[in-house]
């Protein structure tokens, strides 16, 4: 294992392991989290392109149940990340091993469950600050140590990482050149994950929630344009049981005159067969920005 340096020299990361990937290299590195405070390890894939070079880097960010390793190996993006010369970062979904009192109670809360917010609840306030993480620590991470070009980042994501995605892109105008989701959870306050997360992490006040609901969020975007792709299975299980309501977020996309792309996919449902299908679609709408 190869350990990587900060220029204060203590040690920030840790390789865990490194395979080569359509002429570039995909690596699994663990580090010690400030914002977490716990061990998180997050992948990342460099292009052959960054080895002569910085490139434009697309954040991942899964869904429920994910560890880092469920994108890198599931949904056949390499090909197209090589092609386009883009680094592509996938994190964890949440903080692991806190010993935090009902934090491996359920598959939808807790571990595995981030849900991409800052608690404020006593239990969770310490440790489940995803939102932090992926929005300020791990960019800081990536940008001081691999050949990444801070101003070109971009966000994508699945069902909870969908979520996170929207709400990290409308949250930060202008910090992300273009988000895309697969079947994201567009209205977390009005669905049941959304609202067992929520009450959980944030308490009972739902004025709350609100900050980290993508279809409140788009109501008071100030710009810049963002153009945001969005693909969801028409046999997806989630959908017809009210949890992704991508209808809410369009509706308040159009009135705000937002340019959203929403295709509903015949057939396809909530897996990731059906994210490897569309993915080279979403790297090709992230490059046309990161490249531009």
């Amino acid at each position: 294992m190869r350990s990587l340096f900060t220029s204060r020299g203590r040690m920030a990361l840790k390789q865990v392991s490194s395979s080569k990937c359509f002429g570039g290299l995909q690596k699994v590195f663990e580090h010690d989290s400030v914002e977490l405070k716990c061990k998180m390890k997050f992948a990342v894939y460099l292009p052959p392109k960054a080895e002569t070079g910085k490139c434009p880097v697309l954040y991942w960010l899964s869904g429920l149940t994910c560890t880092e390793q469920n994108f890198i190996s599931k949904s056949g993006y390499h090909q197209a990340a090589s092609e386009h010369g883009l680094v592509v970062i996938a994190p964890d979904t949440s903080p692991r091993g806190c010993n935090i009192k009902g934090e491996e109670d359920s598959w939808d809360f807790g571990t595995g469950a981030g849900f991409y917010v800052d608690a404020t609840e006593d239990l969770w306030k310490t440790n489940y600050r995803m939102y932090s993480y992926v929005t300020k620590e791990l960019p800081q991470l990536v940008n001081d140590n691999f050949p990444v070009d801070p101003q070109r980042m971009s966000v994508f994501g699945h069902s909870m990482g969908g979520h996170g995605a929207l709400i990290c892109a409308l949250k930060n105008p202008g910090k992300y050149k273009s988000v895309s989701a697969f079947a994201p959870l567009c209205n977390p306050v009005l669905c049941r994950w959304g609202k067992k997360a929520f009450t959980g992490y944030l308490g009972t006040d739902q004025s709350k929630w609100e900050a980290y609901d993508a279809t409140y969020l788009v109501k008071s975007y100030p710009g810049p344009q963002l153009d945001i792709l969005i693909d969801q299975g028409k046999e997806d299980e989630f959908l017809s049981d009210g949890q992704l309501l991508p209808d809410n977020f369009i509706a308040a996309c159009t009135e705000k005159k937002i340019p959203v792309v929403f295709r509903l996919q015949e057939g396809y449902d909530h897996s990731y067969y059906f994210i490897a299908t569309f993915i080279a679609d979403h790297i090709r709408h992230h490059a046309k920005y990161l490249n531009a």
